[in-house]
């Protein structure tokens, strides 16, 4: 899965990264952003555009705004047909902004039950792209909510040792046939892979569970001995 990720990119990396018209809204940096929090996503209205969503997947179709905060992640495996998934996946595909991810390696067995924290990130990129799905809903006054999932495959190599999925990273080459709504299913489900491993790099961390710490210091490596 992806629990928590790392947001730094500025405005102007936005333009010129993703082919972005117009402005892009204010978004300060953040070490630690969690479930439930608002990120830049980039959507395909007519051009690229960067809108503010909430993480965690509100169906436009839901009673409730509270199902978000359980589909932060939507698997790739079958999304095609999940109730929840299937619209977005083929007309509300969205560009999720990263600059890298935590993810927690369980203990050896017989070592206790504390997890240890790795930050992922790509070796040559400092912002990417999670592959991501939005829908938007809306209240009885009509004022709008638009949220997002990120989607999950299986781990590459470098992934393996540390969890048993990891967030959809699309390359550059493939980010706006991605958003293209003229892109077919088939299509869409074939980059729903892995990224290679070794464009990737993971080191432990301290301990990020505290969704109160959002400061550049959560990306230190964990310190020898530690």
């Amino acid at each position: 899965m992806c629990g928590r990720f790392v947001y730094y990119g500025q405005p102007g990396a936005l333009l010129e990264e993703f082919d972005v018209a117009g402005d892009a809204p204010s978004f300060g940096p953040d070490y630690n952003v969690a479930p439930g929090s608002l990120t830049p996503v980039i959507v395909r209205q007519g051009s690229n555009q960067v809108a503010l969503s909430k993480w965690g997947l509100v169906p436009s179709w839901s009673e409730s705004p509270r199902s978000g905060y359980k589909m932060i992640n939507a698997r790739a495996e079958g999304i095609e047909a999940k109730p929840a998934f299937r619209k977005p996946i083929r007309s509300g595909r969205c560009l999720v902004l990263a600059n890298g991810f935590y993810e927690w390696q369980r203990a050896a067995p017989g070592a206790g039950s504390a997890k240890l924290p790795y930050f992922i990130h790509l070796r040559d990129r400092q912002l990417f792209a999670f592959a991501g799905i939005c829908d938007v809903w809306r209240d009885a006054e009509g004022h709008e909510m638009r949220s997002h999932a990120i989607i999950t495959t299986g781990p590459n190599e470098l992934m393996a040792p540390i969890h048993n999925r990891m967030p959809v990273i699309l390359p550059r080459e493939e980010q706006n046939t991605w958003l293209d709504p003229s892109t077919g299913l088939d299509r869409v489900l074939a980059m729903l892979r892995p990224y290679p491993a070794a464009e990737m790099a993971a080191y432990p961390v301290s301990n990020v569970n505290s969704s109160a710490a959002h400061g550049p210091e959560l990306i230190a490596p964990l310190a020898a001995g530690a």
